[in-house]
């Protein structure tokens, strides 16, 4: 096998990976092209976040294609990568624009040690080719992650930035959780209302009324 769950806790129970994930892992197998990320960062987002410790849900598309950039958390790159991917660009001009400050890097790992789940609806990419995977059928994975959190009864926030993370998110009560959903944050969308949508205050403010504390959005340092 070239993807390895031994170090996902309770997310290795999900019937995603009895029943799907040996099909999947031969077709990445069978792929000649080279693909992202490496096979030890693809299930890093799950990784970091156990169902209990996830307060904050951020869904992607895959991963960034370009070598060098993705390792397994959505929106997330190496912290050496410049300029930043284009996406990543805007949400930090929008967190200056809402929190006056944003992370010195690309490197969003400091949020998933808080809480925030940084998960791509799809886990693998070619390189050079965004979404070339999108008919493995990654997104079983996903649909079986949120309907796990929906699940346990636990007040989340969701911040659903596109059309394809609102409807992998669709099933998520609305009433108990906090759904923020607004463009995608890319080069084509964010000028239609992502730009000025406040999702990281809204978050914080939020997670107080539910006796949480907020998230460090901006300073590695502090976490």
């Amino acid at each position: 096998m070239l993807l390895d769950i031994s170090r996902l806790g309770p997310w290795a129970a999900l019937p995603f990976f009895a029943q799907d994930l040996r099909r999947l892992d031969a077709a990445l197998a069978a792929d000649p092209r080279p693909w992202l990320p490496a096979p030890e960062r693809v299930f890093a987002a799950l990784e970091a976040c156990p169902p209990k410790a996830t307060r904050v849900v951020i869904l992607g598309q895959d991963p960034y294609p370009t070598p060098g950039h993705a390792h397994g958390l959505a929106f997330s790159a190496e912290p050496g990568v410049s300029p930043l991917p284009r996406s990543l660009a805007n949400i930090y001009r929008e967190m200056q624009a809402d929190l006056g400050s944003c992370p010195p890097n690309a490197d969003l790992r400091f949020w998933a040690r808080q809480g925030v789940l940084l998960l791509n609806t799809v886990l693998t990419v070619p390189a050079g080719a965004a979404n070339g995977h999108a008919k493995l059928g990654w997104q079983a994975l996903t649909g079986q992650v949120l309907d796990l959190l929906s699940a346990d009864g636990t007040p989340r926030a969701y911040l659903l930035w596109g059309k394809p993370a609102q409807k992998a998110a669709s099933r998520v009560p609305g009433d108990a959780n906090l759904k923020i959903e607004t463009p995608h944050p890319s080069p084509l969308s964010a000028h239609r209302g992502f730009f000025g949508s406040r999702p990281f205050s809204r978050a914080n403010n939020w997670l107080q009324t539910q006796g949480l504390t907020p998230i460090n959005w901006t300073d590695p340092g502090q976490t």
